[in-house]
């Protein structure tokens, strides 16, 4: 997997569309320079989901960005996305695979060595590893202490994400790390415009 593709991971959150739709505010955060797309949907029905997922389809393939679905293989299998992210807890990365096929990139989480090196084992294509700072979005999210971030950088081949309550004020901390890139949530979606914090945001991540 290019590491370039996670310089800017947007990972969606419809509680801040303030009007707008999850297709306008996934455009706005493309426009400004995302470089790979999550969506994620932990409130949506199957069939719902399925379409949400439909829908962002061709806006990345418009801007040749990847779509990731989280959690659910099957929904990335049916709307043909380019992979899925999958917690320690979720599936196995082996069966997310028989699942997806080959040519599908397959994400998972990583909060120590051992699990990094276990998954990169497994075939994982790259990692989320945080939370980094501390975050309202997962409230079960522990923090991960720099060493440790660092250990897993130097100990697994496969491109890294950051993530956890990153902002634009403290990104620019995870330099020399060993990250590829940020994963943002309210950073992002949050924002009045998408775009132009996107701007800012991967101005900061390819300083890193």
């Amino acid at each position: 997997m290019d590491r370039n593709l996670m310089r800017l991971y947007a990972i969606t959150d419809r509680a801040w569309l303030n009007g707008r739709t999850l297709e306008q505010a996934v455009e706005c955060a493309l426009r400004g320079g995302a470089t790979i797309v999550q969506l994620r949907e932990k409130q949506l029905g199957d069939e719902a989901f399925l379409a949400q997922a439909r829908a962002l389809r061709p806006i990345c393939t418009k801007y040749g960005v990847p779509l990731i679905i989280n959690d659910r293989p099957d929904i990335a299998a049916a709307c043909d996305a380019d992979g899925v992210h999958v917690g320690q807890s979720d599936m196995d990365i082996r069966q997310a695979r028989r699942t997806l096929g080959a040519g599908k990139y397959i994400g998972t989480s990583a909060h120590s060595v051992e699990e990094a090196l276990r998954a990169q084992e497994s075939g994982a294509d790259y990692l989320g590893t945080g939370s980094v700072f501390c975050t309202s979005t997962k409230l079960d999210a522990g923090h991960l202490p720099r060493h440790t971030l660092e250990e897993i950088c130097r100990a697994v081949s496969i491109p890294i994400v950051a993530i956890g309550g990153i902002t634009e004020q403290n990104l620019p901390q995870l330099a020399g790390s060993g990250v590829d890139g940020v994963a943002l949530v309210s950073a992002i979606f949050a924002q009045p415009d998408i775009e132009a914090a996107a701007r800012r945001l991967r101005t900061l991540a390819d300083a890193l």
